[in-house]
């Protein structure tokens, strides 16, 4: 494979997954959500790792550790998104709390993680 296509390839793969998802929407709102949260994006980051570190297995393996740490701000976003729906907010807020939420649960993980491996 390609320079070219191992640096294109998933973001070309991204692409279609998003038109994907626009067009499923209008079927089916269900099986859109479903689309956008299968794990499209994790083999995706794993193809561009995998790529870059000629298939390192410690690379890959400290990578896919990283990702299970980041999974549960990614979780708690996706949580306060919801409850502002709920609660009736507009676009713009409901992603800027759910982008909060993220980065603090980030921030707090990263910091813990950082003072339990000393």
């Amino acid at each position: 494979m390609t320079e070219f296509w191992r640096n294109v390839g998933p973001v070309a793969v991204s692409i279609l997954i998003i038109i994907a998802v626009a067009i499923v929407r209008a079927h089916s709102r269900t099986a859109a959500a479903v689309l956008a949260t299968m794990p499209i994006n994790v083999p995706l980051a794993l193809w561009v790792v995998y790529a870059g570190a000629g298939g390192d297995r410690t690379v890959m393996a400290q990578f896919t550790q990283s990702m299970l740490v980041a999974i549960g701000p990614t979780v708690l976003f996706i949580l306060v998104v919801w409850l502002a729906a709920r609660a009736g907010w507009r676009l713009a807020p409901m992603l800027a709390a759910g982008y909060a939420a993220w980065a603090a649960a980030l921030s707090l993980t990263l910091l813990g993680r950082h003072f339990l491996a000393r």
